[in-house]
């Protein structure tokens, strides 16, 4: 015999799926990489019904556990499955419980304060060999608002939250900071890349981790030092993979990167032995539309002296 609850919970269910786009239904749906059926949508609704007082941390938390969704270390992907959901609401798929958090802080992520800790500094110009020793920083909790500032108020591109797995760098002579370096998830697909690689879309799926894109590189515009940046991204491919192992517990085979041609050529790049596989074809997609993007070429650099061989080994397992 059904409870009362379990009688609402179906009841609330089979009306929910009968007022929806059944068209949107009719076959599974990807979020943030991972593809949820009908089914898997009521199995949500459900626990969404049975978890009343469940905010949306926890509600992440508990379908991460339901779908098996684990990042490479063994954590949940909480992060990713509370964008998956917050778009599955959008599309009407989903009633998520109301947000506690702060309204105001939330519309201020992303929002840089500039402070005087980052305004300009006298020129240095002077020649590689007579710089201090050079020496790299992870951003940690209390320098992370500095390193965000640096590149909001000198990045051409500015701020914005890096996503997915990533490191920060400070790069510093002395105590003076000289550059600033990000590295976050890498691109979802790029034809140049998967080419070089010899991936398909599904290969690519299962093996993108193993990617990480230098998102952000700033050599502060008073910094006039001749083969600094080369010498910077030389150091950084060396030190990356094992910070990579520690905080994620796994190591990265390559890196990439995408120079805007009209702005750069990729000279330190090509100095640090980056291998240019070709250019974007800058039209990105822009909700469900082309847009223009800029033209971008594409840049690798193998963190293995095998890397092309292992990332296509992995893609193609012994039997």
């Amino acid at each position: 015999m059904q409870t009362l609850t379990q009688h609402i919970i179906r009841y609330t269910t089979r009306n929910f799926w009968h007022t929806a786009d059944m068209n949107t239904l009719k076959s599974p749906k990807k979020f943030s990489g991972k593809w949820f059926s009908p089914d898997d949508m009521a199995r949500i609704n459900e626990m969404i019904a049975t978890s009343p007082n469940s905010n949306r941390t926890a509600l992440s938390r508990m379908v991460c556990e339901e779908f098996s969704w684990y990042k490479i270390n063994g954590g949940l992907k909480d992060m990713s499955c509370r964008v998956a959901m917050l778009r599955m609401e959008r599309d009407d798929l989903i009633k998520l419980p109301p947000s506690r958090g702060n309204q105001n802080l939330r519309k201020n992520i992303g929002v840089v304060q500039k402070t005087q800790a980052t305004e300009a500094q006298p020129i240095l110009a002077q020649a590689l060999k007579n710089l201090a020793p050079i020496r790299l920083e992870l951003v940690t909790r209390s320098t992370t608002k500095l390193w965000n500032e640096y590149i909001d108020r000198y990045h051409y591109l500015g701020y914005k939250p890096l996503p997915g797995a990533q490191l920060r760098y400070f790069v510093y002579s002395g105590d003076r900071v000289l550059a600033l370096l990000g590295f976050g998830a890498a691109a979802w697909k790029t034809a140049p890349r998967d080419q070089y690689i010899g991936w398909d879309r599904d290969v690519r799926h299962q093996y993108l981790h193993l990617i990480v894109n230098n998102a952000r590189f700033l050599i502060l515009p008073w910094i006039k030092v001749p083969h600094l940046g080369s010498k910077v991204l030389s150091m950084v491919a060396k030190r990356l993979p094992t910070d990579w192992q520690a905080r994620y517990h796994y190591r990265p085979l390559l890196l990439e990167t995408f120079v805007e041609v009209a702005r750069f050529a990729g000279t330190c790049y090509h100095a640090a032995n980056w291998i240019r596989l070709g250019e974007t074809q800058g039209r990105g997609k822009k909700g469900g539309y082309l847009a223009d993007l800029p033209i971008k070429s594409v840049w690798v650099y193998p963190l293995d002296k095998d890397s092309q061989r292992k990332l296509c080994e992995a893609a193609n397992p012994p039997d």
